[in-house]
């Protein structure tokens, strides 16, 4: 007997909360790290966001009349990734205003979670430092203000690379440690949650084109410099923890290797050339707007079907 069914035939076990729960857990380290590196107000912008993020969905439900999604957990990790994105000195006003429009203005209001055109998270960000530059690149450590070691490198400067890999210096709240970072990617993809293609492909094709950019910009390029690109800013948490995102990302497996690619053509462009030293944000950002194109145009073919050719003048 065969059972005759809609699609999908083939289907996953795993469910949104699930994969949601595993996010979450691959965080754990980043945040952890971040909150014993810069202190209880690291704690205190990760609760605001989360809370925030939690409360503006379960609100946006009730009123609206909607189906109440909040215990699948996307909020709690929109609400993370928000947090890491951020500077530990914010005041807790930020990533309330973040949180709200990460949550309503991208996510809720184009039809919550799997029909937002972007990563709500990284628009948030962006929205935050376009509206509040001067206090999103206020980063602070023991009570120390100094320049982020990507802005170390963009002005022919040396860094430590085993601080770096470690974590001890200036930064956003989850980009600093690439060690925790490495942790909690490896385990999204032990746990098959995302696919290494699209983190592999966007660092690699960052390094490539930081690298062949300043070549051909007559600049000095060090085995220093080009690891300090890699372990510092925010590459390897945006390309592990947000790149990745289901709902904004590419489905085919060479629309994501393209993806990947545009993503570190972008990256480097505005690391490199651009007026800042980070450009993750906007590149993810962009790179999402993208993805409906990019989608079109690798589209595997049906296997078994073949364009018919019409004949001139007869009728298709």
């Amino acid at each position: 007997m065969y059972n005759v069914s809609e699609s999908p035939h083939v289907r996953e076990q795993s469910t949104t909360k699930a994969i949601m729960r595993d996010v979450v857990i691959a965080l754990l380290p980043i945040l952890a790290f971040g909150v014993y590196h810069f202190g209880l107000g690291a704690l205190k912008v990760i609760l605001i966001s989360v809370v925030t993020c939690v409360v503006c969905e379960l609100l946006f439900e009730l009123i609206a009349k909607k189906p109440i999604t909040v215990f699948d957990y996307s909020a709690v990790v929109t609400g993370l990734i928000l947090a890491i994105n951020l500077p530990a000195t914010v005041s807790w006003w930020m990533p309330v205003i973040g949180g709200a429009f990460a949550i309503i203005a991208v996510k809720m209001l184009f039809g919550g979670l799997g029909q937002n055109f972007m990563n709500p998270a990284l628009a948030a960000r962006c929205f935050l430092l376009i509206s509040f530059t001067s206090r999103m690149n206020d980063f602070t450590v023991d009570g120390v203000s100094s320049a982020t070691p990507l802005a170390v490198l963009k002005a022919g400067g040396d860094v430590d690379l085993l601080t770096l890999f470690l974590g001890y210096h200036g930064g956003c709240i989850g980009e600093v440690s690439a060690l925790a970072i490495l942790i909690g990617g490896l385990y999204l993809i032990v746990k098959k949650v995302i696919s290494v293609r699209i983190p592999l492909t966007y660092i690699l094709s960052t390094l490539v084109f930081v690298f062949l950019i300043n070549v051909i910009s007559g600049n000095d390029v060090t085995v220093t410099y080009m690891v300090g690109q890699l372990l510092s800013g925010g590459l390897l948490v945006g390309a592990f923890f947000m790149a990745t995102d289901y709902a904004t990302s590419p489905i085919t497996s060479k629309g994501q290797i393209l993806y990947g690619v545009i993503l570190g053509l972008m990256t480097a462009l505005f690391r490199v050339l651009g007026s800042t030293a980070e450009g993750v944000s906007y590149a993810i950002i962009i790179g999402n707007l993208l993805v409906p194109i990019i989608e079109k145009i690798t589209i595997p073919k049906p296997f078994g079907c073949e364009k018919i050719k019409h004949a001139k003048g007869e009728s298709k």
